[in-house]
C-alpha cells in the first residue's frame, strides 16, 4: 500500500506515533482510514513515492518506515504486566472445544454497577496461554495457529467490547488485534499488520466499545474509546461519536 502526500506529518510522542491528516473534519487521523471520503480532501501523491509499512510489537507501539530509511530501527520491547491484574489462562483442551468459560467467569463475576465494571477497566485483564504444540520444533507465533484464533474470534463474536477491558501497554491490545486480523511477524519489527484490516478492525472496535461504556454509564466513553485506537495508531474524531449518537448501536 503506497500513500503518500506532502501535507501529513508524523508526529512522535512518548515512543507512539501518530499520523494527522490534512483535514480538520478528518472522523479519523490516520491516512491508512478514511471512513467516509466524500466528506475528505483528496489524498494527493508527491513527486517522491514514498511506501509507508505499519509495524506494531506486542506493546502497541508502531515504526512507520520510509523506503530505504530506518533500516536498523526497532520497536520496543513491551511492558511487563499491570501488578494486580487478572489472568485468563487457556490451553488445548479449551481452544479446541471454543470453551469460553474463563471469560465468562470473569463477566459473570461482575455486578451490573458501573463501579465494577470500572474497577475491572483499572484493574485490566492479561492471557496466559498454555499452548503445546504438536511439534516441539515448530517456530510459529500463537497467532499464527489456526485454533488458536478461532478461539479468539469466538470470544470477539461473543464479547466484543473485550479488548477495552485487556492490558494494553503490556501488549495484550496488539497480542488480541492479532489473533483477528491478518498480520506477518517481521524479527525487527515484530507484528506486521495487514493496514486495511487493521483500519477496519479499530472502527469495529470503536462502535462496540464506545456504546459499551455508554450503556455501563462509565466515565469518559469517547475518552477511552480514542486512547484504545490511539494504542493501535489510530487518532478518532469527535465526529465519529457524534454520528454513533445519533445513530446508536446497542449492544446485546
Amino acid at each position: 500500500m503506497a500513500l503518500a502526500s506532502p501535507a501529513i506529518s508524523i508526529h512522535h510522542h512518548h515512543h507512539h506515533p501518530h499520523l494527522i491528516l490534512p483535514s480538520k473534519h478528518s472522523l479519523v487521523q490516520s491516512q491508512l482510514f478514511a471512513p467516509f471520503p466524500h466528506k475528505l480532501p483528496p489524498v494527493s501523491r508527491s513527486k517522491l513515492d514514498v511506501s509507508l509499512s505499519v509495524a506494531f510489537n506486542p506493546s502497541g507501539n508502531f515504526d512507520l518506515t520510509l523506503t530505504g530509511e530506518d533500516q536498523d530501527q526497532q520497536v520496543a520491547p513491551p511492558l511487563p504486566p499491570t501488578e494486580g491484574r487478572i489472568e485468563i489462562v487457556i490451553n488445548n483442551d479449551l481452544i479446541r472445544r471454543l470453551d469460553l468459560s474463563p471469560v465468562e467467569a470473569i463477566a459473570g463475576s461482575i455486578s451490573p454497577t458501573s463501579a465494577d465494571w470500572r474497577k475491572l477497566l483499572d484493574q485490566t485483564v492479561g492471557f496466559t496461554i498454555d499452548y503445546e504444540r504438536e511439534d516441539p520444533h515448530d517456530s510459529r507465533e500463537l497467532s499464527e495457529f489456526p485454533d488458536v484464533r478461532l478461539w479468539f474470534v469466538r470470544l470477539d463474536a461473543s464479547y466484543p467490547w473485550f479488548p477495552v477491558v485487556l492490558d494494553w501497554r503490556a501488549g495484550e491490545l496488539a497480542r488480541y488485534a492479532a489473533m483477528l486480523v491478518p498480520h506477518q511477524i517481521s524479527t525487527r519489527l515484530g507484528i506486521v499488520f495487514n493496514p486495511e484490516a487493521l483500519e477496519l478492525f479499530v472502527l469495529n472496535k470503536a462502535f462496540h466499545v464506545y456504546s459499551w461504556l455508554k450503556q455501563q454509564e462509565l466515565p469518559k466513553p469517547r475518552l477511552k474509546t480514542q486512547d484504545m485506537a490511539r494504542m493501535l495508531g489510530f487518532g478518532l474524531d469527535e465526529a465519529l461519536f457524534n454520528l454513533i449518537d445519533q445513530h446508536p448501536l446497542r449492544p446485546s
